[in-house]
């Protein structure tokens, strides 16, 4: 296709024409590749023709102003969601494409804010050397920014948990601290040592099985929780942690077992029903977890982590018609709430349709460069990607401008040290989205990632 339309005799008024239908049915990405073949038509055929050029130029500028709002627009909504680091990148797409001065004005207006804000934000959580905390009696004030940065992470814990923690002393204040901060060593350390100091029962249990679990030392993680939950049998976080560390060593039996043993307040819930839901896919019993999800639906009603959950099935069981339906429904369903879409949605979403040999239109090449700011560790992938549908367009410019990103990107990856793989077109499960995309949330509390799909009930166990 790229060849016969480099060849063609097309007249640079045919792009301008299907520009301007483009233009007028508020596709403005798909716009602003016609004007742009129109003028690089001009100037092959006619370059003298300065007025065609200028015409064409005007509409040029009218696509990309357009397309730059809608950015700024999308921009703004992760602004008032307080996502400032995506806002910031969307801004930043905007601008690259504005050409109207005042319209320029406005998004680095924007990009000022978020500037401030999240300066702000640095001078809440500063980034301090919790090893210093062990001469903390030399250095008050040093001593102050720690006990200042336990309770700010204390506030956002139910208060059962938030008392209970401010009572455990110095050595659990700087392990819960520096599991905080990803120091798994000084966290392990330390709350080993407040574990000592504090008679049981405790929930510092809870937070040295997130060490642990954070350590990859699964088999640690287990009897301590499995003690904390005979304890506190109405912990929700202490049977999610528990799931995640049962499902690490393929104990799927004996996390089914737990999952039935909850108490009655505990196991009606719909963060119950996806832990069983998760734990039947984890187990690659997909045919069970797909009535699963189905009868939850019809039980629950629309949820987006019970979609997801079915979704991801569907994908499993080879159903990816079904699953590009679903994700195009969670989608919808965003946007018509006004929430910001997940990442890990979109990709499964453009992957599929993209996979499923339908043409790929500006919509879809919208997703995938969002993706690339979105999901930037898979940014090879995604210009590949956007290669592809380039070319599939007939834009051998575009089409080679992202292969070159492609290539470089992937150089500079083979130049680092080698990381484990990762699935690229199928995740393993439900819970692991998030680890390149938004399928996980941090729990927090601690270091450790909990599945997004397990809501907190009554604000336990979550953000």
């Amino acid at each position: 296709m790229g060849l016969l339309k480099i060849f063609s005799s097309k007249k640079p008024q045919e792009y301008e024409q299907k520009g301007d239908e483009l233009l007028a049915a508020k596709e403005y990405g798909a716009a602003k590749i016609e004007y742009e073949a129109a003028l690089d038509r001009v100037e092959k055929v006619c370059p003298n023709d300065e007025h065609l050029k200028e015409r064409i130029r005007q509409k040029l500028i009218q696509a990309k102003d357009s397309l730059a709002r809608l950015h700024q627009q999308a921009g703004q909504e992760l602004i008032e969601a307080e996502a400032f680091e995506q806002a910031e990148e969307r801004l930043r797409l905007a601008l690259e494409l504005a050409e109207d001065p005042e319209l320029v004005v406005e998004i680095e207006e924007q990009l000022r804010k978020i500037e401030d804000q999240m300066t702000e934000e640095g001078d809440d959580f500063p980034n301090f050397d919790l090893r210093r905390a062990e001469d903390a009696e030399d250095d008050p004030d040093y001593q102050e920014r720690v006990d200042e940065y336990f309770t700010i992470l204390c506030s956002s814990l139910p208060e059962q948990l938030a008392e209970a923690y401010q009572s455990y002393g110095d050595n659990f204040k700087i392990g819960y601290v520096a599991l905080n901060h990803g120091d798994f060593d000084l966290a392990l350390d330390k709350l080993k040592q407040a574990m000592e100091e504090i008679p049981s029962p405790s929930f510092i249990p809870l937070e040295l099985a997130k060490v642990y679990l954070n350590l990859n030392q699964y088999q640690a993680a287990i009897p301590l929780l499995e003690a904390l939950l005979k304890a506190h049998p109405d912990l929700l976080s202490g049977y999610q942690l528990l799931c995640e560390a049962y499902w690490a060593v393929e104990n799927f039996d004996q996390a089914q077992k737990t999952l039935s043993s909850l108490p009655k307040e505990l196991a009606d819930s719909l963060p119950a029903q996806l832990l069983r839901g998760e734990t039947l896919f984890r187990a690659k019993q997909y045919q069970e977890a797909e009535s699963f999800y189905i009868s939850c639906m019809e039980s629950f009603g629309w949820d987006e982590n019970l979609a997801r959950g079915l979704a991801i099935t569907y994908e499993a069981l080879g159903e990816k018609e079904k699953a590009l339906n679903l994700y195009g429904e969670i989608m919808d369903e965003c946007r018509g709430c006004g929430f910001r879409i997940d990442p890990f949605i979109k990709q499964r979403y453009a992957e599929l349709w993209f996979e499923s040999g339908r043409e790929c239109s500006t919509r879809i090449l919208e997703l995938f460069l969002s993706l690339v700011h979105e999901d930037p560790s898979n940014r090879a992938h995604y210009y590949k990607r956007i290669s592809q549908i380039y070319a599939a367009q007939g834009d051998e410019r575009q089409a080679r401008r992202y292969q070159l990103f492609a290539k470089k990107l992937e150089g500079d990856e083979q130049q680092e040290p080698a990381e484990p793989e990762e699935a690229e077109q199928k995740p393993a499960g439900p819970e692991e989205a998030e680890s390149k995309t938004a399928h996980q949330e941090q729990d927090s509390a601690s270091g450790y990632t909990i599945s997004s799909s397990i809501p907190a009930v009554d604000g336990e166990g979550g953000e």
